[in-house]
């Protein structure tokens, strides 16, 4: 497996698209229900072969990924050869927080000499969907173009 395992959550969104994964690999409605009587293990490795197809292509569109808390926001864009961080993370004295775009927006505004910022780059160490997989697993969330590029304005101002 190369991800993980979509929720049932998840699969239940998607049923039309494994409808026809399973048709396209060979397996109809009556086979299926075949497969998850007598051999759970086949049905399992083809949800696993989908949940990977359909993280690989959410992950190839995946451009902006965030991490929030009290204390940082780090930005990342997720180019195709190289990921860029904007982080933003408030010192040691100061009470900002950090984990709304509200109260981001007010720090940078009443509290920026309270704030250290730090933009960087990266190539991939590993492939590029495996890292933004990993990402989300740390707790990452999709951000934004706009955001990104408010930030990287915040910071030629600062």
């Amino acid at each position: 497996m190369k991800y993980r395992i979509l929720s049932n959550e998840e699969l239940s969104h998607l049923e039309e698209d494994f409808k026809h994964f399973l048709i396209v690999n060979g397996v109809h409605a009556e086979e299926w229900e075949a497969l998850n009587k007598k051999d759970v293990d086949k049905a399992v490795q083809l949800v696993e072969v989908f949940s990977d197809t359909v993280l690989q292509k959410v992950y190839e569109k995946i451009e902006y990924v965030e991490f929030r808390s009290v204390d940082t926001c780090m930005v990342f864009h997720l180019c195709q050869e190289k990921i860029e961080l904007i982080s933003i993370h408030r010192k040691a004295s100061s009470e900002a927080d950090l984990s709304t775009i509200e109260s981001i927006h007010e720090a940078l505004k009443n509290d920026a000499d309270q704030l250290n910022f730090f933009k960087t780059e990266k190539p991939y160490s590993k492939n590029r969907e495996a890292e933004i997989h990993e990402m989300i697993e740390q707790g990452c969330v999709l951000s934004s173009s706009q955001f990104w590029t408010a930030l990287s304005l915040s910071i030629v101002q600062n």
